[in-house]
């Protein structure tokens, strides 16, 4: 009879994650560390279902840490989402490429591969972000340069820091929590955004590049099969790096939850320099102008 393969990863000081090849998936405390096998670190070659459910695990696990994610849907908090959508598509491209250029002097070819291809995918998706801002009748240019959302600059930052390290695996475990979570966006999320907007005005071109509806369901089977091929010490940095993530990505959905409308247009104003007006006035405004 085969072995089934089963992996495992400390995500932290106290938590581990651990997954059978079939999918299934614990979260294990980790108590006693020094008699628990999971806290040391892990051996072994990857499968898809257990790698796949070691990175699915730790979005969730980082996700709902801090608690509750619900928030009310409003226009003005759509269009903070795409500035922060517009900063965080932007880095993607130039971290990839810097990640791809230090793992060619570490002789690491399918690595440079893989972050090679995925900085040619990923080019331009900022744009995107820029048009359905312009849509929403907004001074798209100057309201990102003068603002990134107060809740996501840890997020960020943190990309950055990725980024920047000496071995920067990490960026294929930050890339996997946004594109995992991105493919299980639907019709009825996309629709229900388009609500919000004026009638006849497409301001959805993101949200629905980077939705199930999109390619992401494609990136994210192509990551974890990428991942499932690495040795055990990458893929414990990519599933920390997702989990760590994951977490940024909770907090700061809970601190910009935490805003409200007035405050979000009182922002948008500062960083436009000018009065700006959402919805159906909005378009009017940019049409004659």
């Amino acid at each position: 009879m085969k072995n089934m393969t089963a992996e495992w990863v400390a995500v932290s000081d106290d938590i581990a994650i651990v997954a059978r090849e079939t999918g299934e998936c614990w979260v294990v405390e980790l108590n006693d560390k020094q008699s628990n096998p999971f806290a040391q670190p892990m051996t072994g070659e990857g499968a898809r279902g257990s790698t796949a459910g070691l990175l699915n695990t730790a979005v969730a696990l980082g996700l709902t840490a801090g608690g509750d994610l619900t928030r009310a849907a409003s226009l003005p908090r759509y269009v903070r989402n795409l500035v922060f959508s517009y900063h965080n598509a932007r880095r993607a491209p130039g971290h990839f490429r810097n990640a791809a250029k230090r793992f060619e002097e570490l002789n690491r070819p399918n690595i440079v591969s893989y972050f090679e291809t995925h900085a040619r995918e990923e080019t331009g998706h900022e744009r995107l972000a820029l048009k359905d801002l312009r849509a929403l009748g907004l001074p798209a240019e100057k309201i990102v340069a003068n603002l990134v959302p107060e809740g996501m600059k840890p997020l960020v930052e943190f990309h950055d820091h990725l980024a920047a390290s000496n071995y920067p695996i990490g960026c294929i475990g930050y890339s996997y929590c946004f594109e995992s979570t991105a493919a299980l966006k639907g019709k009825p999320e996309i629709d229900a955004v388009a609500a919000l907007c004026p009638p006849g005005i497409d301001a959805t071109r993101f949200l629905r590049t980077h939705s199930g509806l999109g390619s992401e369901a494609g990136h994210v089977d192509d990551i974890v099969d990428f991942v499932a091929s690495l040795p055990a010490s990458d893929r414990t940095e990519i599933i920390k790096a997702s989990y760590q993530t994951a977490l940024k990505l909770g907090e700061g959905l809970r601190f910009e939850a935490r805003l409200s409308d007035s405050q979000i247009s009182a922002e948008l104003e500062a960083a436009a320099g000018e009065k700006i007006r959402l919805g159906v006035e909005a378009h009017r405004h940019f049409a004659s102008a």
